[in-house]
C-alpha cells in the first residue's frame, strides 16, 4: 500500500510537471505570435501617422501666400521646394535678383504647372533699413495679402567682444532684429484686417542662451526672440499665430558671415559644430512645415547636449556660468600650448 501511494504521488508530480510545461509552451507560443504582431502594428501606426502628417502638412500651405525672407540660403531653398510642391503661392525674397530668378526657374521646371503657382520675387536686404517701406509694399502688391511670413534670414559673427566694431554691432542688429521686426510690423495690419496669419521665426538657440565670443550675435537673437514672444500675446485675439523655432546650427546657410577662424577647441564649441549637433536644411524645413500645421508656439530643434544647457541655464545658472568660463579658459590654454 505504501509503494502504491508513492507511485500515485510520483504520477501526480509528473502530471503537474507536464501541465506546467504545457502552460509554458502556451505562453511561449503566445509570445512568439504576439511580438511580431505588436511590432507590425507599431510600425503600421507610425507609417499611418507619418502619412497623415504629410497630408496635413501639404494642406497647411496649399493655396496660401507664403513669404520667405531668405530664399537663397540652404534652408530657404529647401523650404521653397517643399512649399512650391505643396501648392503654396510663394514670395521669394533675397539680396540677389539673378539668383532669385534662377531659383524660380528651377522650381518651375521641376513641378507641374497645373498644380503649382509661379513664384513672385522681391529684393530684400535687412541691412538696408531705408528700403523696408518699399519692400513691405512690394510684398503686399504680389497677391494683395499674405498668410505665412517666415523669417529665416540671419547674420553671424564670432569674435571677442572688444574686437567687434560698433558698425558691426549695428549691422547685426539690423539684420537679426530691426529688419525682421520692421517687416513684421509693416505686414501685420494686413493680417489683422483679415484676422488670420502665421508669423514664424527661425532663430538660434542663442536667443535662449549665450555662448562666448558671440556677444553681438547673441544680443540680436535675444532681442528678436523677445520681440516675437511679446508679439504672440498681442496678436492672438486677431487669430494670428506666432511661432519660434530655435536651432543650433543649420548647415548650408548662405546668408551667414564670420569674422573669425574655426570654432575654438573648447568643449563648449560642441554646441555649435556642424557635426554631430548641427541641423540639416531638410530637417529644419520638415520642422517648419510641422510647426505651421500644428501652430506650436515654441520649438527647439537641437540634440540633447544643447537642450541640457538650456535647462542648466534656467535651473542651475551658477553651474552653467562656471562651465562656460571653464570652456573659455580651456580653449585659451590649449591655444597657448
Amino acid at each position: 500500500m505504501v509503494v502504491a501511494g508513492e507511485m500515485d504521488s510520483n504520477v501526480t508530480e509528473l502530471e503537474d510537471f507536464w501541465n506546467i510545461l504545457q502552460d509554458m509552451d502556451l505562453v511561449w507560443t503566445t509570445t512568439v505570435l504576439l511580438v511580431p504582431c505588436v511590432v507590425l502594428l507599431t510600425a503600421g501606426s507610425f507609417y499611418l501617422y507619418s502619412f497623415i502628417m504629410g497630408l496635413l502638412s501639404k494642406m497647411s500651405v496649399r493655396n496660401k501666400v507664403v513669404v520667405l525672407t531668405d530664399a537663397l540660403s540652404g534652408l530657404g531653398k529647401e523650404c521653397a521646394g517643399v512649399f512650391h510642391r505643396g501648392g503654396a503661392r510663394l514670395i521669394l525674397c533675397g539680396k540677389n535678383w539673378e539668383k532669385l530668378e534662377e531659383l524660380a526657374d528651377e522650381l518651375a521646371s521641376a513641378s507641374d504647372p497645373t498644380v503649382t503657382f509661379p513664384s513672385k520675387l522681391v529684393l530684400l536686404d535687412f541691412g538696408d533699413m531705408d528700403s523696408m517701406p518699399e519692400v513691405t509694399s512690394e510684398i503686399l502688391e504680389c497677391y494683395g495679402c499674405l498668410d505665412v511670413l517666415i523669417f529665416n534670414s540671419g547674420m553671424k559673427v564670432k569674435a571677442p567682444a572688444q574686437s567687434v566694431s560698433l558698425e558691426m554691432d549695428k549691422l547685426l542688429m539690423d539684420n537679426n532684429y530691426f529688419g525682421p521686426a520692421t517687416l513684421a510690423k509693416g505686414l501685420l495690419p494686413s493680417m489683422i484686417s483679415r484676422r488670420t496669419g502665421h508669423l514664424l521665426l527661425v532663430s538660434s538657440i542663442q536667443g535662449r542662451i549665450s555662448v562666448p565670443f558671440r556677444t553681438a550675435y547673441a544680443a540680436s537673437k535675444h532681442a528678436v526672440q523677445a520681440f516675437f514672444d511679446c508679439l504672440r500675446a498681442e496678436v492672438e485675439e486677431y487669430g494670428i499665430s506666432v511661432s519660434t523655432i530655435n536651432t543650433t546650427f543649420i548647415s548650408g546657410s548662405a546668408s551667414s558671415s564670420s569674422s573669425s577662424t574655426e570654432a575654438s577647441r573648447s568643449i563648449w564649441s560642441l554646441l555649435y559644430t556642424k557635426k554631430p549637433l548641427g541641423v540639416s536644411p531638410d530637417e529644419a524645413a520638415t520642422e517648419i512645415v510641422r510647426t505651421l500645421s500644428s501652430r506650436r508656439k515654441e520649438v527647439v530643434v537641437a540634440p540633447s547636449l544643447p537642450k541640457a544647457a538650456l535647462y542648466a541655464r534656467s535651473f542651475f545658472p551658477d553651474l552653467f556660468f562656471a562651465v562656460v568660463a571653464a570652456g573659455v579658459k580651456g580653449a585659451a590654454a590649449a591655444e597657448n600650448m
